[in-house]
């Protein structure tokens, strides 16, 4: 299996398109965004990925090509890894681009060629929407479910034997181990169960964090205490949960249940609280401000951290709790200002906060919020940020990166974190 192509150049097929060039195989990239399309065929990746830019101008125009549309010439297998995501209202998932992918490899690729699903799809999506595209065209189809677990490694899914053993044959060049399972359907699950298992974990360590709010705790310390040499999972600790996956997967696994005649209750509740946090910490660090001023008339914040995470480094801002933080405090009236690593500075300035450098931003504002854990965040020279604040001021440490004890040592200045004041 030596010619590849990768239907959707986004995170997880542009990833894929550099690592499967790296192996040695022909790979055709396609994108139906002019501007990927263009800003890939120039030799800059779209998106933030360490080491993919270089990959990318290694192999770009030798063994990686990047088009619009699918020519029709012949390939091993078709990776489809288009976006999947929910409706904005019902959360419905929306599988319009999933049903395009197949269609075109199915007007374009021979029928002995391999489709593999990559995407993020509800149970039973790659047998209702991907199979009847192929058959229709092709009469039959060699078609496997394969989702990548980037913990765990590679998973690889089955839909008989022979697909299963051409997927193998292909993800077996990328990943350490490959794992079977018996059906496309519970390939489909797994992917979600694992997604939908993590939200459940942190959601947990922010509902620890809203008890000790209520009782003036520090979750930190009691989650910290709580998972010293106790044999179970450790508590996870507090912190916003976001990102292209465990922003919709949950909602996902929901619409499947459902379909299915159950409703279940932990994944909505879960998903629902981390939905919660950001819109939450708003509202305190709001609170915690007027009491810290009496007022919060005039006053300005600095927001460090956009995107969806700070570690490891991401310029992603698909699920990025920093939206909801925006508008809630644009809509009190707060002067923002802004900065991300990662993020470009249009980005913030559409979301209506003036950019800044990280340590400059410190100068003449009333209060920071830290959002995100992006570890250089750490590394700021901290006296000489927290004296450039005025005076009284609130420092609102999310995910406590900063030093607290030296932040509280300059007089008028105060110190809190989700759960934590």
């Amino acid at each position: 299996m030596n010619r590849v192509a990768v239907v959707g150049l986004g995170y997880v097929g542009l990833t894929l398109s550099v690592a499967l060039a790296r192996r040695g195989l022909a790979v055709i990239g396609c994108d139906q965004q002019p501007r990927v399309v263009a800003t890939l065929g120039a030799g800059r990746s779209h998106l933030y990925e360490p080491g993919v830019e270089e990959a990318l101008r290694e192999h770009l125009g030798t063994r990686l090509r990047v088009v619009a549309t699918l020519p029709h010439e012949p390939v091993d297998a078709a990776v489809i890894c288009v976006s999947t995501p929910v409706d904005p209202v019902t959360h419905a998932p929306q599988l319009e681009h999933l049903r395009d992918a197949a269609r075109a490899v199915a007007e374009t690729c021979p029928p002995s060629t391999l489709v593999v699903v990559r995407s993020t799809v509800p149970i039973g999506a790659t047998r209702a929407i991907v199979l009847p595209e192929l058959v229709r065209r092709w009469g039959s189809a060699r078609l496997a479910f394969c989702p990548e677990r980037t913990i765990q490694g590679q998973a690889l899914r089955e839909l008989d034997a022979a697909s299963a053993d051409a997927a193998e044959a292909l993800f077996g060049r990328l990943a350490r181990r490959l794992v079977r399972v018996s059906s496309l359907e519970a390939a489909e699950m797994v992917k979600l169960i694992n997604n939908c298992h993590t939200d459940l974990i942190y959601s947990f360590g922010n509902e620890v964090a809203l008890i000790a709010e209520r009782f003036g705790l520090d979750p930190l310390e009691a989650i910290r205490a709580a998972n010293v040499e106790y044999p179970r999972p450790d508590l996870s600790r507090p912190g916003f949960v976001g990102g292209g996956c465990l922003s919709k997967d949950p909602y996902i696994l929901l619409h499947s249940a459902e379909a299915a005649g159950y409703r279940p209750g932990l994944v909505g509740a879960a998903r629902g609280l981390n939905e919660h946090l950001p819109r939450h910490v708003a509202q305190r660090f709001l609170e915690l401000l007027a009491e810290t001023r009496g007022s919060l008339t005039g006053a300005r914040a600095l927001l460090l951290g956009f995107a969806y995470k700070g570690w490891p480094p991401t310029d992603d801002m698909r699920g990025a709790p920093s939206v909801p933080i925006v508008e809630a405090l644009r809509s009190a009236g707060l002067e923002l200002r802004g900065h991300d690593y990662l993020v470009p500075d249009v980005v913030l300035q559409g979301l209506g906060v003036a950019s800044c450098g990280p340590e400059e931003g410190f100068a003449d504002v009333d209060g920071v919020l830290v959002i995100t854990d992006h570890p250089d965040y750490a590394r700021l020279d901290l006296d000489k940020c927290v004296a450039a604040l005025r005076r009284p001021a609130l420092v609102f440490d999310c995910w406590r990166i900063l030093d607290a004890e030296r932040v509280r040592a300059v007089s008028g200045v105060r110190y809190a974190g989700i759960g934590y004041a």
